[in-house]
């Protein structure tokens, strides 16, 4: 069994009955979860970091200005690289008032009429904004405005980008696999009907 099927199931959630179907299926889900998987590690590096930060402004009266950047640095990435990832393993918000206690169908429909009709046009909407905001950046290089920062904001600003592209892909991903589920769903319905037919027949 995939290792991505059995994180499911710790977490009690159906396969093939949540937005996170599609993580054990296809090359776009596992990609997805890999991302999110690997930055997920860089919350320790980033907790050292600010840890080492504390200390040696307190203890020590010391301090640099690239490290606590760095900070900033490492909390964008994870929240914007692991962002689609907590999505398919449905560990983001949720507003929970008729969703959870309804039925697979009810749930898959749910999901995939809010994951085309809000999260793709606010995914590509964000794209489209953001998208000369960091051109313009990456033509200056643009770097840190305090002295001794991180040249880097440019590719900080790419960020911007790489969130709503993943949230695309997962979007796909997601519609995708609700999609089959309903569809599994439709044509299981004749077959038990035809089944109990058969059934009263015999008896």
């Amino acid at each position: 069994q995939p290792r991505a099927a059995g994180v499911l199931e710790d977490q009690g959630v159906e396969i093939g009955t949540s937005p996170t179907a599609p993580l054990a299926a296809g090359p776009v889900a596992r990609l997805v979860s890999w991302l999110g998987r690997t930055v997920a590690w860089l919350t320790l590096v980033m907790t050292l970091l600010t840890f080492g930060v504390v200390l040696l402004r307190y203890g020590f009266n010391l301090g640099w200005i690239w490290m606590q950047e760095s900070v900033t640095y490492l909390h964008a990435t994870i929240f914007m690289v692991a962002a689609a990832w907590t999505f398919q393993v449905d560990d983001h918000v949720r507003v929970d008032i008729f969703y959870r206690d309804r039925s697979p169908r009810y749930r898959n429909l749910v999901n995939l009429v809010g994951t085309l009709v809000l999260l793709v046009p606010f995914s590509v909407f964000l794209l489209i904004i953001a998208w000369d905001y960091v051109t313009v950046s990456w033509a200056s290089h643009e770097g840190s405005r305090e002295a001794g920062g991180l040249p880097l904001v440019w590719l900080l600003k790419s960020l911007m980008l790489v969130l709503p592209l993943l949230m695309l892909l997962q979007s796909w991903s997601t519609a995708t696999g609700c999609i089959r589920a309903l569809r599994g769903a439709s044509a299981a319905t004749p077959g038990s009907a035809t089944g109990n037919g058969s059934g009263s027949g015999a008896a």
